[in-house]
């Protein structure tokens, strides 16, 4: 995915007064040294000839620690724009989101963003997009003609065309060759499951780029290769299904059966005290996962702060994610299920756990956590990992 830093940068400035060249240097919060920016390329019109200089107007955020920026960025262009059109909140970002925990939709409007983005040699897509940046911009000292800015948007179309290309290789690379007539395994899924993986990756990228109006959909379409998609389908919100619902035969087999099966209550299912439906182990890692939450707010500690802390709590939150993938849907009944299915749903599960332990073992050593609720997070993870190990050995056995 693209690197996007608009919310960690302090101040920049951007320079096109030489036509083919973009030049500039960017300083992030805490950071002394700027980044570079020596790129080939012009910008959109309204830019092209210029010297832009932008300011932060919110306080910026520290780089994660991991972040490998490397100085100075060489590379190409992409679009790089003062106006382009984005909806902002027209209220305070504090009474936006009371608006919407409350279900109501805070009012909007249309406002010009800049737009900044390159294509690294080391980094690869790199983009800043922010309408609360102040912008000091230059008089011209050339523009572009008809014929330049034409070039100029096929140049930047290529540009970003010779990116996607890595993912189309690792698309082209997961395709999942299973003959039609071979009953499939767990392998067989799992080869599946990462086509989706990489087709995802892809799609996550066309909608960072495009946004998601009309026009956007019909683009990604396009460049997704779903050729049957029409304007009309467009408008049609319900066919974009979350992958990770869509990999699980748990929203088919709930429309065919409104109750679970009563036979199997406490072993394949239960009901929360919401109503909702889950298995047991997806349930007790849900409410771990939310209790290490609930911990965080009551230490007033931050996930974002270290990269270590938000990979434990982030791959905690996803194995109890993809657990509901593989499981929820046997409160139907496992008749109904695919046991090499549920095998390889559970070994993505376990992947997410695994990385949970290794966050959770780095950020021990920081010493960022008390260690009273590293280790209680520890023999939960490994209560869960056990459990799972063992649906996987059963489930290995059921057709």
């Amino acid at each position: 995915m693209a690197w996007r830093i608009d919310e960690n940068v302090v101040r920049g400035e951007v320079d096109n007064r030489v036509k083919g060249v973009v030049t500039g240097r960017i300083w992030f919060a805490v950071q002394t040294e700027p980044l570079v920016l020596q790129l080939k390329g012009n910008a959109h019109p309204d830019l092209a000839g210029c010297l832009l200089k932008f300011t932060n107007l919110l306080p910026a955020v520290p780089l994660r620690k991991d972040a490998t920026l490397f100085n100075p960025q060489d590379g190409v262009i992409g679009d790089l724009t003062a106006s382009r059109k984005v909806r902002v909140y027209d209220v305070s970002l504090a009474e936006a989101t009371d608006m919407l925990e409350r279900g109501e939709r805070p009012p909007e409007k249309m406002a010009n963003s800049l737009y900044l983005e390159w294509f690294s040699v080391r980094n690869g897509r790199v983009v800043i997009e922010s309408a609360d940046y102040q912008l000091e911009i230059s008089a011209p000292e050339w523009r572009l003609t008809p014929e330049e800015e034409a070039r100029r948007a096929e140049e930047a179309s290529a540009n970003f065309s010779a990116y996607m290309e890595q993912f189309n290789q690792l698309l082209r690379a997961a395709e999942n060759q299973t003959p039609e007539d071979k009953e499939w395994d767990e392998f067989d899924y799992e080869k599946f499951m990462k086509e989706s993986d990489a087709r995802t990756e892809k799609y996550m990228e066309l909608l960072d780029k495009y946004g998601d109006d009309d026009a956007a959909e019909a683009k990604i379409a396009r460049e997704m290769g779903w050729t049957a998609f029409s304007e009309e389908d467009a408008d049609d919100d319900d066919d974009w299904e979350d992958d990770e619902e869509a990999l699980s035969p748990a929203t088919e087999v709930e429309e065919v059966l409104s109750e679970p099966d009563p036979e199997t209550e406490g072993v394949d299912w239960m009901r929360t005290g919401d109503g909702d439906i889950r298995h047991p182990l997806q349930n007790r890692c849900l409410q771990a996962a939310i209790a290490l939450w609930d911990k965080f707010d009551e230490l007033k500690i931050s996930q974002s702060v270290d990269e270590d802390l938000a990979q434990f709590a982030g791959e905690f939150r996803m194995t109890s994610t993809t657990l509901a993938g593989a499981l929820n849907g046997l409160a139907y009944g496992r008749e109904l299920t695919d046991g090499a299915f549920t095998v390889a749903y559970l070994k993505r599960a376990l992947d997410h756990l695994h990385k949970a332990l290794a966050g959770l073992e780095k950020t021990r050593a920081k010493k960022l956590l008390p260690d009273k609720i590293l280790s209680a997070s520890r023999q939960e993870l490994f209560g869960i990992r056990e459990e799972i190990l063992r649906l996987m050995e059963e489930f290995r056995k059921h057709k």
